[in-house]
């Protein structure tokens, strides 16, 4: 329920602040006094589009603010999806700079346009005489239709499948794309994959190659200089091993006299011990050093296919190279066992489908229940507004498409006249015709949906006498589950408000700015009576305007 609307530097306001109640609300005024102004800074703060010519004022920025009791909206969840905190008395704020910029908030977190035309949808429905177009909407239709079947749970549920069925379906078109690619590519594939496989790679192998072959390209130099070193170490003359022998011994003789001694011995004797290890190494290093050719050919054969392959998949290691046969794998493993895998998103499709049908028909055989009552419905509200022949012909055909909101084709069409031909409502009602049907709609809807705060913009354009009575009767009933705000010309439906609020223009110092006002029980009885007989009030107007308030 809108609580409040405050407007600052918009159009021709310059600062104004309205408190809003529960019932029927009545704003009045004269032709070009500035009902539209207001009904365009409402649309301002729930996502309008704006530009600088709203400003009132271009050096300022211009600010409007509504207050909306959303408790009983059920909207908790939404705020959480769109990631705003939740206020019972939720309060949104629309910017507009002298730069152009526009910033929108809600409970003072900045939003964008379209989380504000999301909230709108669920707080209020501006009804203006465009809106009766909505009236040959299938989709509008639905909604009414489905109101009085009470499908909204079910709908809810379908939903869910619905998305569930157009996501598996997507994935099937993919999951036979990927396969139709993988089957052109899948002999190329499975070559790749066997020669890699063939190759026996190991992560490790090139190194350990590369360094077997440099050794055996270099023997004789390798040989030379081991021989060389044993030499060195073993000769009875001048042989490292033969001096370590005198060394140790010529300690060994003095290691008693101190401990500074018995070291030095120690160590030289740890020395010889690992220099006789090395000999002996050397000398099997000597022993295997063994030139062999048909080695040689052999990690050369299998080197140049290690980098033959390295350069046909661009890659620098082997450790790449089974990365790339993994790859393949998977490649080829898809497509010899895609047959089963496409199976299995067949089955999945046809489980959500035979859900999908099963909530469908709960909502089709719902909706068929439904229709006499919406019709008996509609053309007893026509009747009292003065379309006593009007006659509506809805039916719902179940077909095998699935639709968003189930598998019926809806068929809603209408007859103004005794004896009419039925036809789509756009061809064959006027425009007062579907101002009253849409009320009608309306009227129908708030007793069997929990609608929004709903502003009726002059829906009584063209009625008058009893019929605007029996408008005024139907929005008073409307408001007893919902607020209502009527801007009207009438004074059988301005007598009819709980609340009453005059818009009126002002002259001050050469410059025009609209204002509005809740008027007080004496001034509603002046302001109906000026509705009535014009500026120039009677007597008996102002009896006839205290009749019709009482």
């Amino acid at each position: 329920m809108l609580t409040q609307l405050s407007i600052n530097n918009y159009a021709l306001i310059n600062q104004l602040a309205i408190d809003f109640s529960s019932g029927l609300s009545i704003i009045t005024g004269e032709t070009g006094a500035g009902k539209s102004i207001l009904l365009g800074a409402l649309g301002l703060v729930l996502g309008n589009r704006a530009d600088l010519s709203s400003l009132k004022d271009t050096t300022k920025k211009c600010v409007v603010e509504a207050k909306v009791a959303i408790e009983s909206y059920n909207l908790i969840s939404f705020f959480n999806e769109v990631d705003l905190d939740y206020e019972a008395e939720t309060i949104i704020r629309r910017e507009i700079l002298p730069s152009g910029k526009s910033r929108a908030f809600v409970n003072d977190t900045p939003v964008k346009l379209s989380v504000l035309n999301e909230l709108r949808v669920k707080l209020i429905d501006v009804h203006s005489q465009h809106q009766t177009m909505q009236l040959s909407d299938n989709g509008f239709q639905f909604t009414i239709l489905d109101a009085l079947a009470k499908n909204k749970a079910e709908l809810e549920k379908y939903a869910v499948q619905f998305k569930r069925l157009n996501q598996l379906k997507k994935e099937f078109q993919e999951l036979e794309q990927s396969q139709k690619e993988a089957n052109q590519k899948h002999d190329y594939n499975l070559h790749l994959f066997n020669e890699l496989d063939e190759a026996n790679l190991k992560a490790d192998e090139q190194e350990d190659l590369e360094e077997k072959l440099e050794k055996l390209n270099n023997i004789e130099d390798i040989k030379l200089n081991i021989s060389e070193a044993l030499e060195i170490s073993e000769n009875d003359e001048i042989g490292i091993q033969n001096l370590l022998n005198t060394l140790e011994n010529r300690l060994s003789k003095i290691a008693g006299f101190s401990k500074e001694y018995q070291n030095l011995s120690e160590r030289v004797t740890s020395v010889k011990i690992e220099f006789d290890d090395i000999v002996s190494e050397l000398e099997n290093a000597n022993e295997n050093v063994d030139f062999n050719p048909n080695e040689i050919e052999e990690l050369n054969d299998r080197l140049q296919l290690i980098y033959n392959l390295q350069k046909k998949h661009y890659v620098n290691s082997n450790q790449e190279l089974l990365a790339v046969l993994e790859e393949l794998s998977t490649k080829v493993s898809q497509v010899e066992n895609a047959e089963e895998t496409i199976n299995n998103k067949k089955k999945e499709i046809e489980e959500v489908s035979k859900k999908l049908d099963a909530i469908a028909s709960i909502i089709s055989k719902n909706r068929t229940k439904a229709i006499p009552n919406l019709t008996k419905e509609l053309e007893t509200l026509l009747a009292d507004l003065g379309m006593e022949n009007a006659r509506f012909s809805i039916k719902v055909n179940s077909g095998k498409t699935y639709f968003a909101n189930g598998k019926d084709e809806l068929s809603f069409l209408f007859s103004a006249n005794k004896g009419g031909n039925f036809g789509e409502l756009k061809k064959v009602a006027s425009g007062g015709e579907l101002s009253r049907i849409m009320l009608s709609v309306k009227k129908v809807l708030s007793a069997n949906t929990q609608l929004p705060t709903i502003i009726f913009d002059e829906i009584d354009t063209g009625v008058s006498g009893e019929v605007s009575n029996k408008i005024a009767a139907i929005m008073q009933q409307m408001s007893n589950n919902m607020q209502v705000i009527a801007i009207t010309h009438l004074p059988q439906i301005a007598a009819k408000g709980v609340n009453h609020y005059k818009v009126f223009k002002k002259d001050e110092n050469g410059i025009t700015t609209t204002n509005l006002k809740q008027l007080s029980n004496e001034e509603r009885v002046v302001e109906i009576a000026e509705m009535l007989s014009g500026k120039d009030i009677s007597d008996s107007a102002l009896t006839h305007a205290k009749e019709l308030l009482n």
